[in-house]
């Protein structure tokens, strides 16, 4: 269930990588996260099942794996 979230949207596409990047120059207080669909999903889960993490750790998986790819593609352009 929690791996199609994770492969519907690329954490860092270049809209994210625009508006990360504008929010560095501009607001640099302004919080942004390119995996805050997984991050809500994981909190409706949690919801949904009255606070059980148990019932939520594919969803906690998907949040993690989005943030790992998210992270190294962010190392990867550094280096191009």
């Amino acid at each position: 269930m929690a791996s199609t979230a994770n492969s519907e949207t690329d954490p860092w596409d270049r809209e994210t990588k625009v508006k990360f990047e504008r929010r560095v120059a501009v607001h640099r207080s302004e919080y942004l996260d390119p995996c805050q669909q997984a991050a809500a999903r994981s909190i409706r889960c949690l919801y949904r099942n009255g606070g059980d993490r148990t019932m939520c750790t594919d969803y906690f998986q998907a949040y993690r794996d989005c943030k790992k790819a998210w992270i190294q593609k962010r190392k990867t352009e550094k280096r191009s």
